[in-house]
């Protein structure tokens, strides 16, 4: 039986390079000589290997690099065409780097030598005392680890008691703590209409319901608050006031103000996510500032200092909600972990936590100047000091579409499905421009994705 004859078969130089990665640089060449024009429909996989004699998947992965080169495009149930004027024009640069992943939100890693050694250093030093290190520690933290907490909060601002202070494994362990003893199963807490995806996580794992609230330019929106308040009666308002994770959004002064007055007035407790609010060179004062007696204070070192340092400081509007809150944490997570604990003391008090934050605020603006120059004016939402981008799409993008396109590239992001309360996400996707990729990395990644935003193509098929 004589093998099928494609409308199309590439020119293989043989022994110049894998198979798959010649079939892609043969569709290359051809469009630049003409032999293919835009919108030409190649050949489907299965009769292409048969014409050539190699193996169906050898041809599936020469589909899929030329994809990832911006040279062609797939629809199921359509096939591969080579793409048109309007298509994506991917750098094939940034196809040809490994996978660039920019939807954990994670800081840049600024290690200059100096500052390597210096972290060694502490490694060394906390590791002499290590059988107390391998002991239990009092649960809520020794009085030195909730000194040193105490001692970190005077950088935002905040004069807490060390007795009001807890130390937890990391913000979401305090979440987990803050929500399991304030708020019981099927009850109601109240957040931003876009919201931290580790707390709809806990909500789900807890049995709650989280109440969206609209926001503008300036946060929350108070009026809806207090509505939210009369109808529900939630159990608290949980919110991430300074550079919102996801919009990069930094509530005003006087929007937290008026929170504080709603939640006084309807007595109910606020829990303060303060991931990011150590980033910035200025910004509005904590919540827990204005309203001491009703705020739950969270700050954790993952976003300011190192994601792997899983350490959070929990400041409880008085001593008997820590009581409270120490039972929780031991029920949950029994304690922070010593070693860990020890390390983040030494470093707020001997000022490595502040170069270590300094260089991530240092590096994140160089990355934003990267942003600012690569993607289209008014196409995101972001700060200096912040590690991610908030990206609105142009239509025709749909959010999961592009996700799922620059997935194939090689580029992670996170559509704004994942950060939605009320199940109507915007036509957005999250960047995180931190991470251990590099600026190199960064840039190629932004291009790839600015191509994109400025080349839809013109039919952009829904993801099922």
């Amino acid at each position: 039986m004589p093998k099928p004859v494609p409308a199309w078969s590439p020119k293989l130089k043989k022994g110049q390079g894998p198979v798959y990665k010649l079939i892609a640089d043969a569709i290359g060449a051809d469009i630049a000589t003409g032999r293919l024009v835009a919108e030409q429909r190649l050949p489907p996989q299965r009769h292409l290997a048969a014409a050539l004699g190699i193996d169906f998947t050898t041809v599936a992965r020469a589909y899929t690099e030329a994809q990832k080169r911006g040279l062609v495009d797939s629809t199921v149930g359509r096939g591969t065409f080579v793409c048109g004027k309007r298509a994506l024009a991917i750098p094939r640069a940034v196809a040809a780097r490994p996978n660039v992943d920019l939807s954990m939100n994670m800081p840049p890693e600024p290690y200059t030598p100096e500052l390597l050694e210096r972290l060694r250093s502490s490694m060394s030093a906390i590791g002499a005392d290590m059988p107390g290190m391998l002991r239990y520690q009092d649960f809520g933290g020794s009085a030195l680890d909730r000194e040193a907490g105490a001692l970190w909060l005077r950088r935002r601002g905040l004069s807490i008691e060390p007795e009001r202070l807890l130390v937890v494994p990391g913000a979401q362990a305090a979440l987990l703590a803050i929500l399991s003893t304030l708020a019981p199963p099927a009850s109601v807490v109240c957040c931003e209409a876009l919201t931290y995806p580790g707390l709809r996580a806990l909500a789900g794992l807890l049995n709650l319901r989280l109440v969206p609230l609209p926001m503008d330019s300036e946060g929350i929106d108070a009026l809806a608050f207090a509505a939210a308040c009369a109808q529900y009666a939630p159990q608290a308002l949980y919110c991430n006031p300074t550079l919102l994770n996801p919009t990069t959004l930094t509530m005003s002064a006087q929007r937290r103000q008026a929170l504080v007055q709603v939640a006084r007035h309807y007595g109910v407790p606020i829990i303060e996510d303060d991931a990011y609010g150590y980033l910035p060179r200025s910004s509005p004062p904590p919540i827990a500032s204005i309203g001491p007696d009703i705020t739950y204070y969270v700050a954790g070192l993952a976003k300011c200092v190192g994601a792997g340092l899983r350490l959070a400081y929990i400041a409880a509007p008085d001593t008997l909600s820590s009581a409270r809150l120490a039972a929780a944490v031991r029920a949950t997570t029994v304690m922070a972990t010593p070693l860990t604990a020890a390390l983040a003391t030494r470093w707020v008090r001997d000022g490595t936590a502040d170069l270590v934050l300094n260089a991530i605020r240092k590096e994140s603006m160089a990355r934003q100047r990267l942003a600012a120059r690569i993607l289209p004016p008014d196409s995101y939402a972001s700060q200096p000091e912040a590690f991610h981008l908030w990206i609105k799409l142009p239509e025709p993008w749909d959010r999961l579409a592009l996700t799922a396109h620059l997935r194939a590239t090689g580029i992670g992001v996170v559509p704004s499905d994942a950060f939605a309360v009320d199940g109507l996400p915007p036509q957005a996707i999250r960047v995180c421009i931190g991470g251990i990729a590099s600026q190199e990395d960064i840039r190629q990644a932004l291009q790839c994705i600015a191509s994109a935003l400025k080349h839809p193509p013109p039919d952009t098929p829904a993801v099922l």
